[in-house]
């Protein structure tokens, strides 16, 4: 059976400071993003979480996070610049409130236009995180496989896995949590189905919420 955990940084300083965190604007984890990260490798060490083969995005917050996962894994990372979240184009780097107003058109159809130019439009990103996620496939089958990256990439992994039309974007998104762990399955020789074992899992965050509430 192939299983495929993709794994959400923790939080960041452009999604805080409201920064377009492409290869520019990515920051870096904040505190808060570092203590999260360090919840989710001691969950990972608690349950001696294994896997064949570690891969991560190349922007700051992906590494920061990816190399704490490594080490709780006992794995070493595989940068890999097709799990980078959406590529912003000349936007990047920018304040979120500048790049909308000097990019954000009216007439522009999100599916199909870069937010700026130089950018991916939604299309073209859905398609080059399909393409990463087969080959990651192809090379690990019957392995597990753990992906550290962005939330754009576990959507993606939706239309990927699900087969989605890239018009459902127009109606319906996913809430997805900072260090979230989604995984997916495929199913057994006779089924080669994938199937979601889990989405949106913060346990690790919930139990030292708990634990914080109960020591006050």
């Amino acid at each position: 059976m192939t299983r495929l955990m993709i794994i959400r940084h923790g939080e960041a300083v452009c999604n805080v400071e409201d920064i377009v965190g492409g290869r520019t604007g990515c920051q870096g984890l904040t505190e808060r993003g570092h203590a999260q990260v360090r919840r989710l490798a001691d969950r990972l060490r608690a349950e001696e979480a294994r896997a064949d083969a570690l891969y991560a995005s190349p922007l700051r917050r992906a590494q920061e996070t990816a190399l704490a996962v490594g080490e709780a894994l006992g794995l070493p990372v595989r940068w890999e610049d097709d799990f980078e979240e959406i590529r912003p184009g000349e936007a990047d780097g920018l304040p979120g409130s500048v790049a909308r107003e000097r990019y954000l058109r009216a007439d522009r159809d999100a599916l199909y236009d870069p937010f700026s130019p130089g950018g991916e439009s939604i299309v073209q990103f859905f398609g080059r995180v399909g393409a990463a996620l087969a080959r990651v496939i192809r090379r690990h089958a019957g392995q597990r496989v753990v992906i550290v990256a962005h939330g754009g990439i576990i959507e993606a992994s939706f239309y990927y896995f699900l087969q989605l039309a890239p018009t459902t974007v127009r109606s319906a998104g996913l809430l997805i949590d900072h260090t979230s762990i989604t995984e997916w399955r495929q199913g057994d020789p006779a089924d080669r189905r994938w199937y979601l074992a889990r989405f949106n899992d913060t346990a690790h965050l919930a139990r030292a919420s708990q634990a914080a509430t109960e020591e006050a």
